[in-house]
């Protein structure tokens, strides 16, 4: 039984040196592609609609909120949600089709990922298989409408598959440096709007607990010093989150008059911290 029509859905900012991979792996194998960019001043866009005519153009208000608009321009009730730096394999592809074709009861799957510091892939950490939901009913779906790591609203069964999705989801440490800097704003501002109390005695508490978690408890000492390092950065996320946090809430004139920063948009749930 061929499977069911399927929409791949990619989120993008200034990705212009990984959008043509990202759709390159999907192009002749997907019945429909979406992308919709927040606002690039690369040539993301231009790429993209090498590919594709269906590209949208949205300022990210909040993550959650426009995961959901960018999920609802899909054709197709199936949908693949991925990131600009991650790319399918064919192993993955031909899992999907096998199984969209059989199992007509499932309302979504989570979709193992290969995470990657340059050309290193993190083997532990609790960097793989880093499963996350992925593939989805788009009437089953919904995402939580906040700012940084929304929760995931579900309908139905759901199960992992065995094919890996390859995240190139940093380029070198300056780059994991930029991308935690922009999270860890968000992660303020969240805290902030939601009237979550934080206190620096959990913020320690937090950074001392997820270094050790993730290096000794997850064994991310197995990938020798960039494991290190992303225990300490996990760990660093969050007495930086409690820095910035602490400044909002010192100066909330500072945080109403707010703007949108520039940095790309993370997926839900993909950090290690």
């Amino acid at each position: 039984m061929p499977r069911p029509p399927l929409t791949v859905v990619v989120i993008t900012r200034n990705e212009e040196k990984n959008i043509e991979p990202c759709l390159s792996s999907v192009r002749a194998w997907a019945d429909e592609v979406v992308v919709v960019d927040d606002g690039s001043s690369d040539r993301t866009v231009e790429i993209a609609r090498g590919f594709t005519s269906r590209v949208f153009e949205r300022r990210m208000d909040n993550e959650g909120r426009h995961r959901n608009w960018a999920y609802a321009r899909a054709t197709h009730n199936w949908v693949l949600s991925l990131d600009a730096d991650e790319r399918m394999t064919p192993e993955l592809r031909k899992e999907i089709d096998r199984t969209l074709g059989t199992e007509t009861d499932m309302a979504g799957y989570n979709l193992p990922r290969r995470n990657f510091i340059g050309t290193i892939w993190l083997r532990h950490g609790g960097q793989y298989p880093s499963a996350q939901l992925r593939l989805f009913r788009k009437d089953r779906f919904k995402y939580e409408e906040v700012g940084v790591h929304p929760r995931v609203f579900m309908e139905g069964k759901t199960r992992t598959l065995k094919g890996d999705i390859l995240h190139y989801s940093y380029r070198d440490f300056s780059h994991f440096i930029s991308k935690m800097n922009g999270q860890t704003s968000m992660e303020a501002r969240k805290w902030v709007e939601t009237g979550r109390k934080m206190t620096l005695g959990t913020a320690l508490w937090r950074t001392i607990d997820r270094f050790f978690r993730y290096y000794i408890g997850k064994r991310g000492y197995k990938d020798g010093f960039p494991g290190f390092m992303l225990a300490v950065f996990s760990g660093l996320y969050q007495i930086v989150s409690y820095a910035k946090y602490y400044e909002l809430v010192q100066n909330p004139a500072a945080h109403a008059a707010g703007t949108h920063k520039g940095d790309e948009p993370g997926t839900p749930g993909s950090r290690s911290w």
